[in-house]
């Protein structure tokens, strides 16, 4: 059966305690994403990080890793998601899964909110062990986003790179609309 792990990524310290502001996996195209995927027979898991805004990959992983990750897994990453992702699948060397999207990739490049989160190399081979490697960037996100995207894309082997026009981070503030159908089509779109 396939499945689906859709990780948000690290909200601001302000953000994670508003209780007028959904929990970071019930916000943007998340809750809509899992929705198309559950229609499609894809079991689709959106876990809620403890403590996001301040990132600690112990508690990424051990998050994550409730799950089952295997050849039948399609991995979705936001932000700090995506450069979770990056360093996971750059960790297990062992592991194949299915297609991999990520969204705005996150790596910290400045050190500014993390201090260890991102302290590993890149496995430049990873995309050869999914069934289908992307990233999705905007022209107008932050410096540091670009930056980690960029990286991403310059390290990674036979990676598929998209460049949104003024898409922002992919928020819903800045897409619009909580639909993503770009992304949807990435995930289930024809082999």
């Amino acid at each position: 059966m396939k499945t689906a792990i859709i990780l948000h990524g690290a909200p601001s310290k302000e953000e994670y305690y508003d209780s007028n502001c959904p929990s970071a996996s019930n916000h943007h195209w998340i809750p809509w994403l899992q929705k198309q995927l559950l229609v499609r027979d894809i079991a689709a898991y959106t876990p809620e990080v403890p403590l996001c805004f301040d990132p600690q990959y112990d508690i990424w992983r051990r998050e994550f890793e409730r799950y089952e990750i295997n050849e039948d897994s399609l991995l979705v990453g936001h932000s700090c998601g995506g450069g979770f992702i990056t360093r996971w699948l750059s960790e297990n060397k062992d592991r194949k899964v299915g297609r991999v999207v990520l969204v705005a990739p996150w790596l910290d490049p400045y050190r500014r909110r993390t201090s260890d989160f991102f302290q590993f190399e890149i496995d430049p081979h990873l995309a050869d062990r999914t069934a289908g490697f992307g990233i999705f960037n905007s022209s107008n996100d932050e410096e540091g986003i670009q930056n980690s995207a960029f990286l991403i894309r310059d390290t990674v082997m036979n990676c598929y790179f998209r460049e949104f026009e003024n898409a922002g981070h992919f928020c819903v503030e800045d897409l619009g609309t909580e639909e993503f159908p770009e992304l949807l089509e990435m995930l289930v779109g024809e082999d």
